[in-house]
């Protein structure tokens, strides 16, 4: 065998080895991507124009939040703003409007105190994605309704479902463990308050 032949077959597998290598790393993030976001990497995956691109999306994203300085809140901190709640959920019995804003404003209080930059909602929900995957949409579900509501044009029972959405995520960020935070379950947005004395969360107007 030449030199020649000898250089090419060796090239060829070098190059092989090197696409092996970054199909098995590719495949590893993306199962990696899929397993941290849940429906929130299908939901991303859906709206990109492929999914290198949502995946891509999803990356940058995690290296943003990264550079924040997300703090736990301090039992007394987190205790203060379940009382503010508490205060919310009764006014919505008389005013469920103004209600529903309060909670929008007191979500994004909660934020501001854990360290995350508030502006732009798309913005604020996709840096939520990172570390509240399994409830940022209902951040986003509660919002359409809180600018419905803007407009006068939400129902009582929608803007029920957007405060329970909103409480979803605020018990969330309340939580003084961060390392925590991606491995709760939420609840599931229910259609209506509960009433059951014994359920020490519920909304009861």
């Amino acid at each position: 065998m030449d030199n020649t032949l000898l250089i090419v077959i060796l090239v060829i597998a070098v190059i092989a080895i090197a696409a092996g290598v970054w199909f098995y790393f590719q495949k590893n993030k993306s199962q990696r991507l899929k397993e941290h976001f849940g429906p929130e990497y299908d939901r991303t995956v859906e709206r990109s124009s492929s999914r290198e691109v949502a995946e891509k999306e999803l990356s940058e994203r995690e290296a943003r939040v990264s550079r924040f300085k997300i703090v736990p809140l301090a039992k007394e901190e987190s205790q203060a703003y379940q009382t503010k709640w508490t205060a919310v959920q009764a006014q919505f019995v008389d005013e469920p409007k103004v209600a529903v804003s309060e909670a929008n404003h007191l979500v994004q209080e909660v934020m501001r105190k854990r360290g995350y930059p508030v502006a732009e909602f798309e913005q604020s929900a996709a840096d939520l994605s990172v570390e509240y995957p399994l409830v940022v949409e209902n951040y986003r579900a509660a919002s359409l309704i809180a600018e419905r509501n803007k407009r006068g044009t939400a129902d009582t029972e929608e803007l029920r479902r957007a405060l329970v959405s909103y409480r979803t995520l605020f018990d969330e960020l309340l939580d003084t463990e961060v390392s925590e935070s991606t491995t709760k379950r939420p609840e599931p947005v229910r259609p209506a308050f509960g009433r059951k004395s014994s359920d020490k969360k519920g909304i009861h107007p």
